[in-house]
């Protein structure tokens, strides 16, 4: 996949551009094969490669015959193949046959709409030197990060914030309402970062920018479920499971075309262990490398399940078992690479997995993400069914809930992370009295955080699922917990469940087929039985969780003691000491249990934020 960075400037910049260099330097974990760069008066960029594709020839930046553009892409172009067919057809010259070859020439014959033509996992810039045009672009998904500031006169991107912040021109300064949205929600939700006036690219977007303007954002795609009362054709089950079957066969096809090995990161749940299926039916002879993580805890652990799925997909299974102590130990590189802090300690099991991945020789692998999220997953899908999420009662809080759900989710009755209201005060006791003196509009739920009208008339499990798609997916579970976890070891994760076309099919299919009852994913379910084992098709759901706060409390790490000691909890300002020592003292009492995920930990958050201002020198705000 790679990382790519660089900045425009009205300012000449010059030849050696030496901040180029720092700025590919702190991504070089994303590209160790090869770095490239591309500078001229105005333009400076630079890439990192991890070399998946035509080894030899695919370095970047690419170039039109001409020059006249420049372009750099991260990822995969999964069509570039009939891409380039069409091309080639129509006068282009290729020099590579490498995927990415094909996005100059795309923008040269249809120009910033070429981006809708593109089928994979990318993002990429380009600048157009005739016309003195920026652009930049990430996937439907959101599978590939992409970062920009605008300072005055210059425009800096990367596939990371680290890379921005190598900048001269780019301050260091903390987004407080990006503190909020980890706090309230799965993760943080582009195009708010933690970093203030960086912004994450949102899913299905492009930047524009012309030297010496100010940089514009463009939709060019979005996930679009039917209206409840819309009349749709209705099919037969058959057809849908078979449809379905068809288009995630074709889905894993796409994400096994490479010029390195292929593996598996295999849970032991239902999503992965299809995938793998799916794998070994397309390669029948290959050797397939397959990764878990494990946990001592059996409360934890799926070894069992993952190992009883390698055997029957005849993989060369590797299991990483995690202790406890690797979860501190692993901390603040974690937070490093995430650039965000995290309620969850499971991603640094994740970077312990990626590391025995990277150790085994392994560029690539794929995963089982995105099907929880489009086939009713998750828990909150069944409470769906159940409650049918009415708010109860009808005193003050109840309506300020009701008003509150209704402004932000478009439905008084839709119940997400929890009760709002409620947690809005708990996050005020949290919080610093000068934080929020300075920052009265902290409440990131007062920010826009979705196109509400997408959601108009939706079936209430489409409605959390396209909740999910732009709330939990994006930033978090394919950001900080996929893409940033995997490239810290230089590893390419791949999602066969986010294909456009797949998931535009899923849309269609009526939502009795997703949860039936309170069997979630019915229909998938329904699918896999011809291709893995009952004993995992029929397991009860298992999320991937790792020992939390409680657990580092009880070790009396060092580390975790200094980053929640008072004096230094009110010389930051961000949070008031009180609070965090009543939540020390609560977390640390024998048998003390987080009650995930109906509770959050709170005290992670404090941890990791802490470590986030330590790593990136960020400005304490202690008065």
């Amino acid at each position: 996949m790679c990382g790519l960075c660089g900045f425009i400037s009205t300012k000449a910049i010059p030849a050696e551009a030496p901040e180029l260099r720092s700025m590919q330097n702190a991504i070089q974990h994303r590209g160790p094969d090869f770095f490239g760069s591309h500078v001229e008066e105005h333009v400076a960029f630079g890439f990192a490669r991890l070399a998946i594709n035509d080894p030899a020839g695919g370095q970047q930046p690419m170039y039109s015959e001409d020059g006249r553009v420049v372009a750099m892409t991260t990822g995969e172009i999964y069509n570039h193949q009939d891409l380039r067919r069409q091309l080639t057809a129509r006068g282009h010259v290729f020099r590579t046959t490498c995927d990415t070859e094909v996005v100059p020439h795309l923008y040269e014959e249809y120009g910033s709409d070429f981006v809708r033509r593109l089928d994979g996992q990318f993002a990429l810039v380009l600048y157009d030197r005739r016309e003195r045009l920026f652009l930049g672009a990430r996937d439907h998904f959101g599978v590939t990060p992409l970062f920009y500031t605008s300072t005055g006169d210059t425009l800096v991107f990367a596939s990371e914030i680290k890379a921005i912040l190598q900048h001269p021109a780019v301050e260091r300064d903390v987004d407080p309402v990006g503190l909020d949205q980890v706090l309230t929600l799965p993760g943080l939700v582009s195009p708010r970062t933690m970093f203030r006036g960086v912004r994450s690219v949102p899913p299905g977007t492009t930047v524009l920018c012309r030297l010496g303007e100010r940089p514009r954002e463009e939709k060019y795609w979005d996930l679009v479920y039917p209206r409840a009362d819309e009349p749709v054709e209705r099919h037969s089950e058959r057809y849908y499971a078979e449809r379905l079957e068809e288009l995630l066969v074709r889905s894993v096809e796409k994400r096994l075309l490479s010029d390195v090995g292929v593996g598996l990161y295999l849970s032991g749940g239902l999503d992965s262990s299809l995938v793998g299926a799916i794998m070994r039916r397309l390669m029948p002879e290959a050797d397939i490398p397959s990764f878990s993580a494990a946990f001592p805890e059996r409360e934890l652990s799926e070894a069992d399940h993952q190992r009883t799925m390698s055997r029957a997909l005849g993989t060369g299974h590797h299991e990483r078992f995690i202790h406890g102590d690797e979860i501190s130990e692993r901390l603040r590189q974690v937070i490093r690479h995430t650039e965000c802090p995290l309620k969850e300690s499971f991603d640094a099991a994740a970077m312990a997995l990626s590391e025995t991945v990277h150790d085994n020789g392994v560029k690539v692998v794929l995963t089982g993400q995105g099907a929880d999220e489009f086939f009713g997953g998750y828990i909150g899908y069944r409470f769906d069914q159940v409650r049918g999420g009415q708010v109860t009662g009808f005193g003050p809080d109840e309506l300020r809930e009701a008003e509150l759900r209704a402004r932000v989710w478009g439905d008084e009755n839709f119940f997400y992370e929890g009760d709002d209201v409620a947690f809005r005060a708990t996050k005020r006791a949290l919080y610093a009295d000068g934080l929020l003196e300075d920052v009265p509009d902290i409440d990131c739920l007062e920010h826009p955080l979705l196109d509400r009208e997408r959601l108009v008339g939706l079936h209430p499990l489409h409605r959390r699922s396209y909740i999910d798609l732009k709330v939990r997916l994006a930033d978090h579970l394919l950001g900080d917990h996929g893409d940033r976890m995997a490239f810290a070891n230089s590893v390419e994760s791949r999602h066969p469940f986010l294909d456009r076309e797949l998931v535009e099919f899923v849309a269609s299919v009526p939502p009795d087929l997703k949860v039936r009852g309170l069997e979630e994913k019915y229909l998938l379910k329904q699918v896999a039985r011809d291709w893995i084992p009952a004993s995992i098709v029929d397991r009860e759901k298992f999320g991937f969780t790792a020992p939390g706060s409680p657990y580092l409390l009880r070790q009396q790490d060092e580390l975790v003691e200094s980053l929640l000691d008072p004096v230094r909890i009110k010389a930051d300002g961000y949070f008031d000491p009180g609070a965090v020592a009543r939540l020390v003292e609560e977390y640390s009492r024998p048998g003390f249990r987080i009650n995930v995920p109906f509770e959050k930990d709170l005290l992670m958050t404090v941890i990791t934020f802490n470590l986030l201002l330590d790593e990136y020198d960020l400005p304490r705000r202690g008065r």
